[in-house]
């Protein structure tokens, strides 16, 4: 990889609106997204949800070592993006426009038809240190807002963008197919989402990849 880091020298909050910072504005998605969030979470209640579950749900057990596919989920993303805002702007509006049209979706989505899943167990089977971070998890995260998947989408974002990208090696690449996939995996092992809401955030992703790539074209 020959790609050179981007030059930040001069940067301030006032220059942001100079073409050579201007990028940077997309991450002001990221303060609708959480602002969207807490309201979802606080404001519609749980009898107004929809409760989203599957057969499919029904045979996949409670394994809690998957939190930690689970948890390197945001250090992905935020890996993803430092990694465009520091070697690859273009590719960095690509993954930030991609994460703003899935965040615009799914937010219409869980405001439209908002759905609840009731997969968590009532009690851990187990007292580890993984149940300890899902419990964690669980207390924050409140079982609403599921479907689509987030984590799924995002990941399907990046993983585009990371496969479009003739710089990025070839080793990156896979291990960004395999993170998605076992992502795909973790948030149904957790208990976290129904298999409907994986398969949920595939349209999703499709509609944003479209926006990005054929509409925009960025």
């Amino acid at each position: 990889m020959h790609r050179q880091m981007v030059d930040y020298s001069g940067f301030s909050l006032k220059r942001l609106r100079e073409p050579r910072f201007s990028h940077l504005l997309l991450l002001l998605g990221w303060v609708g997204y959480f602002t969207l969030y807490l309201l979802t979470e606080n404001l519609i209640p749980y009898d107004h949800c929809h409760v989203i579950h599957c057969a499919v749900d029904d045979m996949i057990p409670f394994c809690e070592g998957f939190v930690i596919i689970y948890v390197a989920w945001f250090l992905f993303c935020i890996g993803a993006l430092a990694y465009g805002i520091f070697f690859n702007v273009q590719g960095f509006k690509r993954v930030q426009v991609f994460l703003i049209c899935t965040q615009v979706i799914a937010m219409i989505i869980y405001i439209v038809y908002p759905s609840i899943q009731n997969l968590r167990p009532e009690t851990f089977p187990r007292e580890n240190v993984f149940t300890w971070v899902l419990g964690i998890i669980y207390a924050f995260d409140t079982p609403t807002g599921v479907c689509p998947s987030l984590h799924v989408a995002y990941s399907l974002g990046i993983t585009s963008a990371a496969l479009k990208d003739k710089e990025f090696p070839l080793c990156g690449k896979i291990g960004c197919v395999v993170f998605t996939i076992l992502v795909c995996f973790a948030v149904c092992f957790v208990k976290q989402h129904s298999f409907i809401d994986v398969l949920a955030a595939l349209p999703v992703g499709l509609v944003s990849e479209i926006i990005v790539y054929k509409v925009l074209k960025l």
